[in-house]
């Protein structure tokens, strides 16, 4: 039953010739009630086959079928061949033309015509044996079948119309969430690569820095050497906890094993930060003006991750002896942040290409965080050397 489904539905055109044939099997059976007349015959089993092909054309063609089918119906008019079987044709041309999204000229000539039929056909062929008020009751009985055609064919048109709409915004939201998803994807994937950079990059240059200077000092001064080592553990230990605190974020679905996540980095760590630095050997000047105050947590870490990954950068390309120096302002409406240093600073495609072979990063992940929450960043060199980045982070969440 489901292929005979399926073929009826593959091959509508043969659907409709199949059941023209049956039709005109019928009207063929009428003709031999014509009275007689080779003539009159041969022109009512014309007009029967015509009628018959409007049927198996009827969604192949349906405007031109049903201007067809409306010159057969004057033809009859004309040459006085009475109603028959074959005008069962009207019918279905009606309904196939008001069903059809075609022009809507079609439709209401298809209306209009139906409507018309049944009055022409009653004062052509007049029932002998009514008088005028019967026949005018009987051609409104006859124009019922007629307008009801028309009214399914046309309700057929406005539920297809309908459910294709609905297919259409379904479609469209289809694609709207797969275009946030990717949004998405690729923002998590940023905010993640952001993390990942600011964690290692810092950390791992400290490292480095007091690694090489240990190796230095080793022979020479021995407690030198042994405070870099600690600096060096200290500071790996920190990048081990800031790691776990982001794969805990990664995995939202597991519960921490022992303890809680390491909370994320804020202003008043920023002041630790740069103990840290110095330690590693960068001569920092620190300095808060204002009145410091809570700030939303955003705010806080961008704050925290701009000077983490700027005094990153002054100890990466500053140069020997490179000093710096970070102020936090608080203003009443955000917090501004000046991070400077006296060395070499960075070349121009860091800050301006955003680099290649994974340099220029945390620049690029500074404008991004400092985008998020609506502020403003410049990062550039300082007029008598060194590299200057300038930041103001409102208070209020960027829309």
């Amino acid at each position: 039953m489901q292929r005979l489904y399926d073929f009826i539905r593959r091959h509508p055109t043969g659907v409709d010739t199949f059941w023209a044939v049956v039709l005109f099997g019928f009207a063929l059976l009428w003709t031999v009630s014509v009275p007689d007349g080779v003539g009159t015959r041969w022109i009512a089993a014309l007009i029967v086959l015509l009628l018959s092909l409007v049927v198996a054309l009827r969604r192949r063609m349906p405007e031109k079928m049903l201007i067809l089918a409306a010159a057969l119906g004057v033809a009859q008019l004309a040459l006085d061949i009475p109603v028959n079987p074959g005008d069962f044709a009207m019918l279905v041309i009606i309904y196939t033309v008001a069903a059809h999204d075609g022009p809507r000229w079609a439709s209401r000539f298809a209306l209009v015509g139906g409507l018309c039929a049944a009055s022409l056909a009653q004062w052509r062929w007049p029932e002998a044996s009514s008088g005028p008020g019967g026949r005018i009751f009987l051609a409104i009985v006859l124009s019922v079948p007629f307008a009801l055609a028309w009214v399914l064919g046309d309700s057929i048109r406005t539920r297809r119309a309908y459910f294709a709409q609905l297919e259409e915004r379904a479609s469209r939201l289809e694609r709207e969430r797969e275009a946030q998803a990717k949004v998405a994807v690729a923002a998590e994937r940023a905010r993640i690569a952001r993390e990942l950079h600011d964690v290692v990059a810092h950390n791992v240059s400290v490292m480095v820095v007091q690694a090489d200077g240990a190796a230095y000092v080793l022979d020479a001064a021995p407690d030198q050497a042994k405070q870099a080592l600690q600096t060096i553990s200290t500071t790996g230990r920190q990048a081990l906890a800031e790691m776990r605190r982001l794969l805990g974020v990664l995995r939202t679905g597991d519960a921490p094993e022992s303890g809680e996540y390491v909370p994320q980095p804020d202003v008043q760590q920023i002041e630790d930060l740069v103990e840290q630095v110095r330690r590693a050997g960068l001569t920092v000047d620190f300095r808060i003006e204002g009145t410091p105050r809570p700030l939303p947590s955003g705010v806080e870490l961008t704050a925290y991750r701009i000077v983490q990954e700027a005094l990153t950068n002054a100890r990466k390309h500053g140069g020997p002896e490179v000093g710096a120096s970070v102020r936090l302002v608080y203003f009443d409406d955000g917090l501004g942040l000046l991070v400077e240093d006296d060395g070499r600073g960075a070349s121009h495609e860091l800050y301006e290409d955003g680099g290649a072979d994974g340099k220029g990063h945390g620049l690029i992940g500074m404008r991004e965080r400092v985008g998020m929450v609506g502020g403003t960043l410049d990062a550039g060199p300082r007029p008598g050397g060194g590299f200057r980045i300038s930041a103001l982070l409102p208070l209020k969440p960027a829309h």
